[in-house]
């Protein structure tokens, strides 16, 4: 019988105590061997759940985390994650491979992730897991990747008539997904995305067709708008991310987008392009099946808090 490469994951979580709960047992019932989560900010009563766990280590990132990682707390959230996820890697020893992801994304599959992996060619060394991103306010219904070409754009402005040409493959947040990278490399540094050794981005890299990344980036009117300033200023909607298309051919940024929403509309706008792009109609249900692009399931998230950690303190 051959045994299966175990894998885990690396994830810096600022969240509620029930979304940290859920992220965690979720990918305990999927087969991860190890969940190495940095607790961004305090939170008692997940780290209380969490410790008790012999699959699970959970660090309060503090100022002395921060003091012995990096002399001190970097003020931006994306080189905090990095810097963890490469101390996770690098003190890694009972995985044979490790992704790096956000609290709000699953992996989903048909078959058990370490099977999928199993089957990757040898030699990969990198493995990358696209997104498929929530339709908000529904249960289960997600929009799929569309990977780039010359039908890519086509497709987008047929999905969202109004707000299409703004939108990377018609997605709110990110396409690039998140890699699996086989551990034991040296000189390794993880990114969000990427992952380098000697300077050499992802290498070995393939797709790992059969395994999504499931991002729950917006599942709510409320819990968008909850995140929104934040994301508009230091997170995936910033101004010093590109534009969808070239600036030569009209493309404007996220962050431009949402400001002439705002000044042309105010926060009835943002309602218009949240109910075209991210609300779970009949409509963009039936417009993304036509096109191969809704894909159903229930990620049942309370089922596998439930079963990993029925009693909260």
């Amino acid at each position: 019988m051959t045994t299966l490469p175990t894998w885990g994951l690396v994830a810096t979580i600022k969240a509620p105590a029930e979304d940290v709960l859920r992220f965690a047992a979720y990918h305990l019932e999927a087969g991860a061997h190890r969940l190495r989560l940095y607790l961004d900010a305090p939170c008692p009563e997940a780290q209380a759940v969490l410790a008790k766990h012999p699959k699970i280590q959970a660090t309060l990132c503090d100022a002395d985390h921060w003091k012995r990682l990096n002399g001190g707390r970097p003020p931006m959230h994306q080189p905090r994650q990095t810097i963890n996820a490469t101390h996770a890697y690098s003190a890694e020893t009972e995985l044979d491979w490790l992704i790096h992801m956000d609290v709000d994304e699953f992996l989903v599959s048909d078959a058990p992730v370490a099977q999928h992996l199993a089957n990757l060619p040898s030699g990969t060394l990198t493995a990358r897991a696209r997104p498929m991103e929530l339709l908000a306010g529904g249960t289960g219904a997600f929009k799929r990747f569309i990977p780039a070409g010359p039908d890519r754009e086509r497709l987008v402005a047929e999905l969202y008539p109004t707000f299409g040409e703004h939108l990377k493959g018609g997605f709110l947040s990110h396409l690039a997904g998140k890699i699996f990278l086989r551990t034991g490399l040296s000189r390794v540094k993880l990114r969000i995305h990427n992952a380098f050794q000697d300077g050499e981005m992802n290498p070995a890299q393939v797709d790992l067709a059969a395994v999504d990344l499931a991002h729950c980036h917006a599942p709510t009117w409320d819990a968008w708008q909850a995140s929104f300033r934040y994301r508009l200023e230091k997170g995936s909607y910033r101004a010093d991310l590109g534009p969808a298309r070239a600036r030569k051919l009209g493309g404007i940024t996220m962050h431009e987008l949402f400001h002439a929403i705002e000044a042309d509309a105010g926060p009835a706008g943002l309602r218009t392009f949240y109910d075209e792009v991210c609300a779970d109609s009949p409509a963009l249900r039936v417009r993304l099946e036509q096109r191969g692009l809704l894909h159903l399931v229930d990620l049942d998230l309370d089922a596998a808090r439930m079963h990993q950690f029925p009693v909260i303190p």
